[in-house]
Order: structure tokens, then sequence, then C-alpha cells
């Protein structure tokens, strides 16, 4: 089975919920990547969810933005990417482990070859922000032909018919963005979030997960009370800004080890 798939089954017979932390691979260098994914898997993270870097990204404020550039400037690849993970992989990092990327790198790469290697290097599934479910069936298809998930977000706009044909071509998990904009840290999150969370649930057996502005354990805990699992992006990856060494990512570590300690109680 897929490792998604798996990490929900065994969190929900614990009464748990799912961590999702999420760093721009190459930021600001893969080697520094490899090392805060082993420190998140430590920590008590439940899946990775790596964004690969793209010039453009039209869903991502500023801090992630920043990321992104950074780690073109290293010359990031989908290749490099994959080795990385493979290595991960090989070494014996088991956590299910989702790639964020943009259309255009995977539509340059081609859909059925980004499925195979991306798989075959023990990526698990895809967040593509920009492609509307409307467009997603030849990702959708070649992804469940190797049990590769194509996760689809979910707007609070979206209405009941766009959610039901997002139900019904997503997989893994339903990723809920819980404002109407791009990443960020916010220091609030709109009042009617949870209820709109429960009811997404009740139309679906796929795990929903909330993303977008969650950038306090505080907020983290509350989320996770109705959601399955909590993404949280833009408030880890403002720590790197200022440069990594190992107190960076020991501080990194402590604050995703609060995190998890507020989803999973």
């Amino acid at each position: 089975m897929n490792r998604i798939d798996t990490t929900f089954r065994r969190l929900r017979r614990e009464g748990r919920k799912a961590l999702i932390p999420f760093v721009t691979a190459g930021d600001p260098n893969l080697k520094v990547t490899e090392t805060l994914a082993r420190e998140f898997e430590r920590r008590g993270a439940d899946i990775l969810e790596l964004g690969f870097p793209f010039s453009d990204p039209v869903a991502d404020g500023p801090v992630i933005q920043r990321a992104s550039i950074r780690a073109l400037k290293q010359g990031v690849t989908l290749k490099a990417v994959f080795q990385l993970t493979s290595r991960l992989r090989r070494e014996g990092f088991s956590i299910p482990i989702v790639l964020l990327s943009y259309y255009n790198p995977i539509f340059r790469y081609g859909e059925k070859r980004f499925v195979k290697e991306a798989g075959a290097s023990g990526i698990d599934g895809v967040v593509v922000p920009d492609l509307p479910v409307e467009e997603a069936a030849g990702l959708v298809s070649a992804g469940r032909k190797k049990r590769f998930h194509v996760i689809l977000l979910v707007a609070p706009t979206s209405d009941r018919s766009r959610r039901k044909k997002i139900v019904q071509r997503g997989g893994g998990l339903l990723y809920y963005v819980s404002v109407t904009g791009t990443t960020g840290v916010r220091r609030r999150l709109p009042p009617e979030l949870l209820r709109d969370v429960q009811s997404l649930k009740k139309m679906t057996r796929i795990p929903v997960c909330v993303g977008f502005g969650v950038s306090t354990p505080e907020t983290a805990y509350r989320i996770s009370r109705v959601a399955d699992g909590i993404i949280v992006g833009s408030a880890i990856v403002q720590k790197l800004e200022k440069g990594v060494n190992g107190s960076t990512v020991r501080r990194v570590g402590h604050f995703v080890a609060s995190l998890a300690r507020e989803v999973h109680r």
C-alpha cells in the first residue's frame, strides 16, 4: 500500500492526527534539506512535504518565494530531488514523502515519467497548487496505476459541486487551504475554518489536512481537533532565512517537536 494510506490508518487506530512539516528542497542546499528531513522524522513528523522550487510560485507568499529563489540558485532539479529521496529511503527514512510542485516542471518532465521516477525514488504523492481538478485527469490516472497519490486542494471558496469533483479524483489526503490567499505566517485564521473542515469531512473518507497560515503550536492544536492533519510551512522556512548551522537545525527541530506534541495530544 501507499505509505500515506498506511500512516493515516495507523493514526486513526491510535486516535491521533498527522503533523506534516514543509521545507523547500535545496534551501539553502540539498545537504541541509536531507538533515532537516531526518530531524523532522526524529522529532515526531508523520509525513514530510518537500517543495520543489519554482520561479513563479503563485500560491506561495514571500517567505516560500524567497526560499524557492535560494534553492534555484543552487541549481536544484527534479532528478536531484529524486536522488535525495532515494538516498533517504536507502538509509531508513520511513515516513511518507509528499512533493509539492507546480505543474510546469511536471509537464516538461512528462506526467507518466514523473510519476514513475518519483515513486521509484520513494516519494508517495504530489501536490500541484496550480493544477485545477478539471485538468488533473491525466496525472491522476498515471498516479493510480502506480499507487502514487495526486493530492488535490480544496479552497474555502470551492462550492459543493466542485468539492465533489475533488473528492472523486483526489487521493492520499485532501489539502484544505485555510485562507483565500497565499501561504504565510498568520496570527489569525478565519473563524469559519473549523466548521468548513467539518463539512468537507462529511463528504469523504479521505483524510482532510489543513495548511496555509498554520504557524503556532496553539493554532495547530485547535485545528487538529477537527482536521486529520496539519501542514506547517512558512513558519518553518522563515527560521531558515538567516542561514543554517547546527543550532538552526536544532531550533527548527525543537519547533517541529512542539507542533507534534500539540497535534498528537
